[in-house]
C-alpha cells in the first residue's frame, strides 16, 4: 500500500495538468472567422465563469482575427503569456497585468494589446460577480509567427 500510493498521487497529478478544450467549443467554431452570439441584450449568456471566459475568448478572437493562428498550436510555442484580468459588471476590462511569462517583450506587449483592443466585453452575469468583477487568467499561447490561440478556447497542441 505505501508503495502505490505515492504512484497515485503522480498519477492525479499528471491527469490534472492535462488539457481538453470545453466540450461547447471543441471543433465546433472556426476561431477568429465566424462571430458567435454569446449575448442577449448585451450580457452574456454563461452561467459559468469557464463558460464567460470563452464568450471572452472568442471576442478576442473577433477583434483580433488576423493575430490568431486557426490550426493547431505548433509543438514548442514561442511564448506562453499568461494574464491576470478584471471585468466589471459592465463588461469594461478593469485591470490587466502579466502573471506569468518568458519574457519575451513582443508577445506579452501583443497579450495586453489584444486583450484592452477586445474591450469592452459582454456584461456577466451577475451571479458570476464577486466584488463587483470577474478576475480570470488566461493564457496566450504564441507560434514562431507572432500569432496566438488563448487556451480556453484553443485547438490540441501538435505533438512534433
Amino acid at each position: 500500500m505505501a508503495i502505490r500510493f505515492p504512484f497515485l498521487l503522480a498519477a492525479a497529478m499528471l491527469a490534472g495538468c492535462a488539457h481538453s478544450p470545453p466540450a461547447e467549443t471543441a471543433g465546433t467554431r472556426r476561431y477568429g472567422i465566424e462571430p458567435v452570439d454569446t449575448t442577449r441584450d448585451g450580457m452574456s449568456t454563461a452561467a459559468t465563469i469557464d463558460s464567460y471566459k470563452a464568450d471572452l475568448a472568442q471576442r478576442i478572437y473577433q477583434v483580433n482575427s488576423t493575430r490568431v493562428y486557426t490550426t493547431r498550436p505548433q509543438a514548442l510555442l514561442r511564448s506562453v503569456v499568461v494574464l491576470k484580468y478584471a471585468v466589471d459588471g459592465g463588461g469594461n476590462l478593469v485591470r490587466s497585468e502579466i502573471a506569468r511569462s518568458n519574457h519575451d517583450r513582443a508577445t506579452e506587449a501583443t497579450a495586453l494589446a489584444s486583450l484592452r483592443n477586445s474591450a469592452p466585453f459582454p456584461k456577466p452575469a451577475p451571479h458570476l460577480l464577486r466584488n463587483g468583477r470577474v478576475e480570470m487568467h488566461e493564457s496566450w499561447l504564441f507560434n514562431n509567427d507572432g500569432r496566438f490561440q488563448l487556451r480556453s478556447i484553443a485547438l490540441v497542441q501538435m505533438n512534433e
